[in-house]
């Protein structure tokens, strides 16, 4: 990895601080104490659920994997960070702060976790508690907890990335675009799901607890099943098609790429793949600041209509295949989403710094974003074709259904379906996709 993220973080930390004194003079409080979350226990056992950090905290510093840390911030002094180490024998300690970040934290270590109020400030009748532990943040005194315009006012900005976020998803491309590789060369050798996602993880470098969010490994018929992760251990009796939704974590930051083969190049299923790879790249290029991102969700469907009608599934005019949810049946989610500290980041609906929201279009209301395209923002861009049974079954008593090539269409439920999935930057003067320039084809 390089190490370009390390220069760019003291900018990264000067804008938190910046939007910190912000929101703390707009809503007269003092400070923020973030606090990184507790480790869960399993009902009736003595082990824990794997940890997930606040994302709140995380975007400070890349601790991903230590509960109970705190950060206190003003946006004006040095931030301070309760670092949880304590004294532990049955598990690995986690070493003293000493990584790039460290200097710039007045860092205390906190060895037993339910005496952290001593560290914590004494009046609280000005600082805003921010987590997930409500019951916690009462017991030790807040009364401001995850208020709701700090909280918006967090998530809007949060959606403006900055160039260390942007290096730190470049990693996480970089990652998981080697683990994609990997997939596609153990899906050619004939493995399982399984298989399949022991090749991931071991070119990617992470366990399955470790990557952003669970592998979609999908062969032949389990493609058509959007988020499928059962993961078959036995090999199909033929291998047909093979659908891999998969990324990898980079301090905290997450790749989200998806792709799309199959098995035999030279029939005309390879050629739907590449049908839905040329609508990918049109709506990549479609991205400008200033444009609306739910217009892409449009230009996405009147594509897909055209390949509907290329391919000959149905027998109709891209107007009538768009206007009457056709479309929507063989592509039935949103074109993609906001990235960042969380797979599907926050903001995505807001229309201003107050959280104004802006729904989705009646017609798409599975739409993950409807704001404004703007510069340094980061999307996926994963447009989709399936042959999903049960909204196929719906069309059959739909006055529609005569449009319908019902024996080509059958033809193709053995594929699955089909996803192609990119991470973008959007610069002012152009595109940056991250997943592409990685030569992942």
């Amino acid at each position: 990895m390089n190490s370009t993220y390390q220069q760019l973080y003291p900018e990264h930390l000067a804008e938190l601080q910046l939007r910190t004194r912000n929101v703390l003079a707009r809503e007269n409080l003092d400070a923020l104490v973030i606090h990184s979350g507790q480790a869960k226990r399993k009902f009736l056992d003595d082990m824990d659920y794997p940890f997930k950090a606040n994302p709140h905290f995380k975007a400070w510093l890349p601790v991903v994997d230590n509960p109970h840390c705190w950060l206190i911030v003003d946006g004006v002094n040095k931030p301070k960070l309760i670092f949880y180490r304590p004294k532990d024998f049955w598990h690995k300690v986690p070493d003293a702060p000493s990584d790039f970040w460290a200097e710039h934290f007045d860092i205390q270590l906190l060895e037993k976790a339910n005496t952290v109020e001593k560290l914590l400030p004494y009046d609280k009748a000005r600082v805003a508690y921010l987590g997930e532990y409500l019951e916690v943040a009462k017991a030790l005194g807040f009364t401001h907890i995850n208020p709701e315009p700090v909280m918006n006012y967090l998530h809007f900005y949060r959606a403006y990335k900055t160039a260390y976020e942007h290096a730190c998803m470049r990693n996480a491309n970089r990652m998981a675009v080697t683990g994609h590789r990997a997939a596609a060369a153990a899906f050619y050798a004939g493995g399982s799901e399984f298989d399949i996602q022991l090749a991931y993880l071991a070119a990617v470098g992470q366990t399955e607890n470790e990557v952003p969010y669970g592998n979609i490994i999908g062969l032949n018929e389990h493609a058509a099943i959007l988020h499928y992760t059962a993961l078959e251990r036995k090999k199909p009796a033929q291998h047909h098609s093979f659908l891999i939704d998969a990324g990898a974590e980079f301090h905290g930051y997450a790749a989200d790429i998806t792709r799309t083969y199959s098995f035999d190049p030279k029939d005309e299923f390879s050629a739907l793949i590449q049908a839905v790879q040329n609508v990918h790249l049109q709506v990549v290029d479609a991205i400008k600041p200033g444009n609306k991102y739910t217009d892409l969700q449009f230009l996405t469907h009147r594509l897909l209509a055209q390949v509907l009608i290329d391919f000959d599934f149905v027998r109709s005019s891209v107007d009538t295949i768009v206007d009457t949810g056709i479309s929507s049946t063989f592509f039935p989610h949103g074109v993609g989403h906001h990235l960042g500290l969380q797979v599907h980041d926050v903001g995505g609906f807001m229309a201003d710094e107050r959280g104004t929201h802006v729904a989705s279009p009646e017609q798409h209301p599975f739409l993950r974003c409807t704001r404004l395209i703007e510069p340094s923002m980061v999307f996926t861009i994963e447009p989709g074709l399936y042959f999903i049974d049960s909204l196929l079954a719906d069309l059959q008593d739909k006055t529609e259904n005569k449009l319908f090539n019902w024996q080509k269409i059958d033809a193709f439920r053995q594929f699955g379906g089909i996803r192609i999935e990119d991470n973008i930057i959007v610069h002012r003067e152009r595109n940056e996709n991250m997943t592409r320039e990685l030569q992942l084809p």
